[in-house]
């Protein structure tokens, strides 16, 4: 890869991690602690357990820009029990996107094996988005990811979750109508059924 192309990378990724992170930030604006034991369309999670996996995601990729290294275990301590997650979110979010503005266009290393930094801001967007839309329809907000947005991660997509990883992190792919939104598509990928309402469904998918 050339420097134009690394420069390009670096200004796309920038670009989907910003979007994202703006997205997810009007997602959590209204959310109340009140609300975590909804389910969610995460199969088996509710929204406190997707609070707290989106939360440690927020801390691995800021420990990777910051850094430079994504290590295994978090160097974050456990959250207390008593912590606002919410609040915790928002906090994590807009520390990501202060520290990712600041990021160079190096080598981010990811449990040993190194990427660009480009890549991994969007990985990031891709987590910071979908699960915008999973806490969304847990709320019984019908709000959908943002279409230029969606577009761009689905392009993505196939480099981010190809079909022999996926196994273990998604769900098979959902099938939906030809003519679905680009967040519809982009969520039926990663195994989530745009129709599923919290009203309709009480075991999480």
């Amino acid at each position: 890869m050339n420097a134009a192309e690394v420069a390009a990378l670096q200004k796309y990724g920038a670009g989907l991690l910003g979007a994202a992170i703006g997205h997810a930030l009007e997602v959590v604006e209204d959310v109340t602690q009140d609300l975590l034991a909804r389910p969610t369309p995460c199969r088996g999670w509710n929204l406190r357990m997707l609070f707290l996996h989106v939360n440690d995601s927020l801390d691995a990729l800021y420990e990777g820009f910051d850094s430079g290294e994504v290590t295994l275990l978090p160097e974050a301590p456990p959250f207390d029990p008593g912590t606002d997650l919410v609040a915790a979110f928002r906090d994590r979010a807009r520390r990501l996107g202060e520290v990712w503005s600041g990021a160079g266009d190096g080598l981010v290393t990811v449990a040993g094996c190194p990427m660009r930094a480009g890549m991994v801001a969007g990985t990031g967007a891709m987590e910071v988005a979908v699960h915008g839309w999973d806490i969304s329809r847990a709320c019984g907000d019908d709000r959908p990811i943002p279409a230029g947005l969606a577009h761009s991660l689905l392009r993505l997509s196939p480099m981010l979750v190809a079909d022999d990883v996926r196994h273990g992190l998604f769900a098979p792919p959902v099938e939906v109508p030809p003519d679905a939104s680009p967040g519809d598509r982009l969520v039926g990928r990663l195994g989530r059924d745009p129709r599923w309402r919290a009203a309709d469904d009480p075991v999480s998918r």
